[in-house]
């Protein structure tokens, strides 16, 4: 399996893994409720609510991410370039995760931007679709 694919998984995961931040210990709302995860997350503020807003932000991305690097991988697209867009969109996230949990919202827009930009240049790689 390629690195890039590699990436894929890993990108499915940060969601759940920003979830954890928000869920983890003692919160201003009392110990989390997985009864009512939702609600229990909704009410949440500050930091935490930033965690879950986070997690939002990873699973609406995800599925554009995804298939960017699958068209990319088998669109003819070089495999060592792939794998490094896809690697740059990782730590695009991570960093993303970090703006967002700071609160340094023009940062994190930024971030963002550079995250659609290796979408976009792992479509714009693949001879299949640029042409």
């Amino acid at each position: 399996m390629s690195i890039a694919f590699w990436c894929i998984f890993v990108a499915g995961l940060m969601p759940g893994l920003t979830a954890l931040i928000a869920k983890l210990g003692k919160t201003e709302i009392g110990a989390f409720d997985n009864n009512h995860p939702r609600e229990w997350m909704a009410r949440l503020e500050g930091r935490r609510a930033r965690a879950v807003a986070t997690m939002q932000n990873g699973y609406e991305g995800f599925p554009l991410f995804a298939a960017a690097v699958i068209i990319a991988q088998f669109g003819g697209a070089a495999q060592d370039c792939v794998n490094m867009l896809a690697m740059g969109y990782i730590g695009i996230r991570v960093l993303f995760t970090v703006c967002y949990l700071q609160n340094w919202a023009t940062l994190r827009s930024l971030v963002w931007f550079a995250g659609i930009a290796v979408i976009l240049t792992l479509f714009c790689i693949t001879p299949a679709i640029a042409g």
